[in-house]
């Protein structure tokens, strides 16, 4: 039984003093953060506990009879990261088990691989030059074919989605929103004036700026512009990697939501989304553990490139997800305005710290652990890079961190086939290793396509025993993709028109150098994060 409150005393003033480490791992750091109660030392039988809140039942079943001391919430969070700042940096870079994490993937043993690779390359096309050409010609266009075969049969699923009814909400629950930064001093101070727009109440809102301890930028920036009653700035400490997710990880106990989102530094949500989000989840069951936002582009027209991203986006965001989600395949999710379960996220390891493309890795391991992800409808847009170089920078992370996901995941690639079952392993390998073999092979496209055209190429003396299906199977997937490109225009609307279709191959052909950066740097810095420079738009045009 707890005993009565106490005023405010010593303990609220220096915190850091008098908290007990071996109270707060009774507790576990993350609960004391979570329900905002460090303990800080016993009087006898009685657990001396500073609250910035009610104190839950379970502090009272852990540590027996407390009494209350109030205390500042950040007075509370500086005194349990002060005694345990280093198990909390373990924490969040180990979450996820060992056997799905990449932190495991040893240097030596991939490039040993990859060397392996190249020299039996090598040795065939040295040996048998016209037959390894037409394998590789051969290889290229089966796994054009496959991820087509999957565009189709996704487009056509997702023509028959259903939205969730409509319910009212009484009891809105409290949804925290974490927005990472890194160095984002350009962007910080328009990103707080889109986000005070989002409709939900601000008593159910709980706004997480996710800062790096040695960013004093950002934290400058953020500091001028102001932060709401409902925000709060979460400093990351340093460790062994930097990286979004691990800072996602870290920031993860400070939430106070049953439902947590995600946010980039760029983004401008629907007013409406949280909403959305809070009614989509009301109307499912548990098992829908995460809700995916499309993504969509506020610069389309400031370069050929933006408008090609805007195209991509839309084809990704508006058929390729709709559909698996229809067809029960496994969704790789987006790195922002995605919002989950806290119970489901914590249940799977939440994110993996060491993986470059860490939404994608967490669609997978929700789906192996049972949990279903669906499409909100709402739309959250972002700048699009207007620069070839910072497009190659942001793919090639993408790529290299689906090559991981896919290698990690492929370890026990039984265990897999069990968790997913037939339909959606075979699904995860067209995702995964056919976007990765996609974007590495498409020179050989380009080759096999002018060929078909009647220019002359190199090895074409290989590609005559390829032309009874070579022409009809590269016509066919252009078609497909063609149609997907029309679909998706049709759902976003203008100002995207079907007249810069035909040079999606253009935009895409980038996606050649960001693979090879991709293979570079799975080798030899395969835990770097290459981050997205935003804030390229004038003020007024980001608003």
């Amino acid at each position: 039984m707890a005993l009565p409150a106490l005023a405010p005393s010593r303990p609220a003033a220096s915190p850091s003093l008098d908290a007990d480490a071996r109270l707060i791992d009774r507790l576990g750091a993350e609960a004391c953060l979570q329900h905002r109660v460090v303990p800080l030392r016993r009087a006898g039988a009685v657990c001396l506990v500073g609250a910035s809140g009610v104190v839950p039942e379970g502090v009272y079943a852990c540590l027996g009879p407390v009494r209350t001391v109030a205390m500042a919430e950040d007075a509370v969070a500086s005194a349990v990261t002060s005694r345990r700042r280093q198990a909390m940096i373990r924490r969040a870079e180990t979450l996820v088990p060992l056997a799905q994490s990449c932190r495991r993937m040893a240097p030596r043993g991939r490039r040993l691989t990859f060397a392996a690779v190249l020299a039996t390359l090598s040795v065939t096309l040295a040996v048998a030059p016209q037959a390894s050409l037409t394998a590789l010609t051969a290889a290229a266009v089966l796994v054009l074919l496959a991820n087509t075969a999957l565009t189709a049969r996704v487009m056509l699923a997702g023509l028959d989605r259903r939205h969730p009814p409509h319910v009212a909400v009484v009891h809105p629950p409290v949804v925290s929103l974490l927005v990472p930064l890194l160095r984002e001093s350009e962007v910080a101070e328009t990103l707080l004036a889109r986000l005070a727009r989002l409709d939900y109440p601000r008593n159910r809102l709980d706004l997480c700026l996710v800062v790096e301890e040695d960013d004093l930028l950002t934290q400058a920036t953020v500091a001028r512009a102001g932060l709401p009653h409902w925000a709060r700035l979460i400093r990351v400490p340093r460790g062994t990697v930097r990286t979004k997710p691990r800072a996602l990880n870290y920031a993860l106990p400070f939430c106070r939501g049953s439902v947590i989102g995600i946010y980039d530094a760029e983004d401008a949500p629907e007013p409406d989304q949280i909403w959305k989000v809070v009614r989509h989840f009301h109307a499912r069951g548990p098992d829908v553990a995460c809700l995916q936002a499309a993504l969509d582009t506020y610069n389309p027209r400031q370069s050929w490139l933006t408008r090609g991203f805007t195209l991509d986006y839309a084809i990704w965001f508006r058929v390729i997800l709709p559909g698996l989600a229809a067809a029960g395949l496994v969704l790789p999710l987006g790195g922002t305005s995605v919002f989950f379960r806290r119970t489901a996220l914590e249940r799977v390891g939440a994110w993996d710290a060491h993986n470059v493309t860490e939404d994608a890795d967490l669609g997978l391991r929700l789906a192996r652990h049972g949990f279903r992800t669906e499409l909100v409808d709402s739309t959250t847009r972002e700048e699009a890079g207007a620069r070839p170089w910072v497009w190659v920078r942001q793919r090639s992370r993408w790529i290299k961190g689906y090559a991981m996901t896919y290698v990690v995941h492929m370890r026990d690639s039984v265990r897999l086939w069990r968790d997913l079952g037939g339909r959606r392993f075979v699904g995860v390998q067209i995702l995964f290793l056919g976007a990765v073999l996609g974007f590495l092979l498409m020179p050989t496209l380009w080759v096999a396509a002018l060929y078909c055209l009647g220019a002359p190429v190199p090895w074409a003396s290989a590609l005559p025993g390829l032309d009874p299906w070579l022409l009809p199977t590269l016509g066919g997937c252009a078609l497909v993709r063609l149609a997907a490109g029309i679909c998706a225009i049709g759902l976003r609307g203008p100002p995207v028109r079907t007249t810069w279709l035909p040079l999606l191959p253009f935009y895409f052909a980038l996606g050649f150098a960001a693979a090879v950066k991709a293979m570079h740097e799975t080798l030899a810095a395969p835990f770097f994060w290459d981050k997205t420079a935003h804030g390229t738009l004038s003020r007024r045009r980001r608003r």
